[in-house]
């Protein structure tokens, strides 16, 4: 057998204090430890009433990394919403065109203010339930946040999705309206879900919150593929939409169900329980027996609560270098990038795919790679002040941007009449994004102590919500200057 480095059993008996902890969580993960936690093989016994226990001897493992792979893919439906409504920019077109003429190049109001409009109406419920979940998530339960919050999404994403073969042309204004409240209230819950989920990565090693993040990104690139192979297999834009949010839809569930079976098992209740350091007792369900693991928390352990104000005081230069991030991508993307069209007119290209392909999955998958090679580099390391310096420089992509083929007449030239360049600026503004953001919530969680990580990882969130929504004003600006 393999034994835990301090050789401690981590229960004495169900009554008994427990032994000191392992050195760290990720022994957790990768030993199976001498222990004498019990196992409840019955609900009561016959005779005395009192439960009955078996020993038991191995920490319960990620078996073929299910809990790994379910993080992963929650982490691509938290952002589900977000990429569904922005990506699906020609049916959101199609849904505020212009009746009166047949000219397409001729944008409405609804069609120019639609997506600065929703990047508000995602980024402040988003900010403000961030910030809440970092203070009083633990007042909540976590059935309720994780699972109501998912339900409420999938109802409303379910409407948004009967709507595709509503016509609403009489009604413009009205379906205006009614989908900007749509997103306002999804986002919310997107939030408390969002927030939730990596509270309960910081619960696991590391690489759980590294699947959390991982899948973030790959959820935009999953939604821009489906959006250029809906458009590639039904060329009418309310076909193609309504297969795209059926797919949405379909993921939503398929999110419930896993995370249902998640939080059942073995492995997801004891390192949750372990979390909890001052619990009393916890028990767990598992297999087809209904066997259960109790474990009993030492009356002598004390439970640190994290002061907001000091862990802000160490993490104040990554957050700030995510916050300034995150405003420099949203006060141009998708707002301003969506305007941008191809120097050449007619062909498949440049009329079906440029918008989405260049757009969205450029973009969504230049972020995802440097998300990717910011964990292999791991540059500039804890250097906050080096990951300051490239954020700023980062600005320069607004003008940039603002100087590509912008469609609508505005006071700047058109200085970048090349797409290739275009190209080039947008998957450099894409890698960048994610490079600095990731880099920074790598290491914020590194220069605090252990238990003030959870709520580190809660700030750095609401730092990146805060800048969401001061980068979302910025675009509304920025749209009223170019148009």
């Amino acid at each position: 057998m393999i034994n835990s480095p301090s050789r401690s059993p981590l229960l004495n008996n169900p009554q008994d204090e427990v032994s000191s902890e392992d050195e760290s969580q990720e022994n957790l993960h990768a030993t199976i430890v001498e222990t004498n936690t019990y196992i409840a093989t019955s609900a009561r016994s016959q005779n005395t009433g009192a439960k009955e226990y078996t020993r038991l001897t191995s920490v319960p493992v990620d078996r073929y990394n299910f809990a790994f792979l379910v993080f992963y893919f929650l982490g691509m439906v938290t952002m589900l919403p977000w990429n569904f409504f922005i990506t699906a920019e020609d049916y959101w077109q199609y849904k505020f065109r212009n009746l009166s003429s047949n000219d397409s190049s001729v944008l409405t109001p609804r069609q120019i203010e639609f997506q600065p409009d929703i990047a508000i109406c995602s980024s402040i419920p988003t900010t403000i339930f961030l910030v809440l979940n970092a203070f009083f998530s633990h007042k909540i339960s976590l059935k309720l946040r994780m699972v109501g919050s998912m339900i409420v999404v999938l109802v409303l994403f379910t409407i948004t999705t009967a709507f595709v073969e509503i016509n609403t042309d009489d009604y413009q204004d009205l379906f205006f309206e009614f989908t900007l409240t749509i997103v306002f209230i999804i986002n919310i819950f997107s939030a408390i879900l969002n927030g939730g989920l990596f509270g309960i990565a910081g619960m696991f090693s590391s690489k759980y919150i590294t699947a959390v993040i991982g899948g973030q990104a790959l959820g935009g690139v999953f939604t821009a593929l489906a959006e250029v192979i809906s458009i590639t297999f039904a060329t009418d834009p309310i076909i193609s939409a309504l297969v795209y949010f059926l797919v949405g839809t379909a993921m939503l569930i398929a999110a419930l169900v896993l995370y249902t079976m998640l939080s059942r098992s073995v492995f997801f209740k004891y390192h949750i329980n372990q979390s909890h350091i001052k619990a009393n007792t916890l028990s767990i369900n598992a297999d087809h027996n209904q066997t259960a693991i109790t474990t009993v928390a030492s009356n002598s352990r004390n439970y640190l609560q994290p002061d907001w104000k000091k862990v802000c005081s160490k993490i104040w230069m990554h957050g700030s270098g995510a916050l300034l991030c995150m405003i420099t991508t949203l006060s141009v993307y998708p707002a301003i990038t969506v305007l941008v069209k191809p120097v050449h007119h007619g062909g498949k290209w440049n009329e079906v795919y440029f918008l989405p392909v260049l757009n969205y999955l450029l973009f969504n998958s230049g972020d995802y790679t440097g998300r990717i090679v910011s964990g292999w580099l791991k540059w500039p390391a804890n250097r906050p002040k080096i990951v300051m310096l490239l954020t700023v420089l980062r600005i320069g992509f607004v003008p940039a941007l603002l100087l590509c083929n912008i469609t609508q007449k505005h006071p700047l030239p058109v200085l970048f009449h090349s797409d290739e360049i275009f190209i080039a600026l947008m998957a450099c503004f894409a890698f960048t994004n994610g490079y600095i953001a990731n880099i920074s919530c790598i290491y914020a969680p590194t220069v605090v102590e252990e238990h003030e990580k959870e709520m580190t990882s809660s700030l750095m969130a609401a730092f990146m919500g805060i800048g969401l929504t001061i980068g979302s004003a910025i675009s509304f600006v920025l749209i009223q200057f170019v148009s």
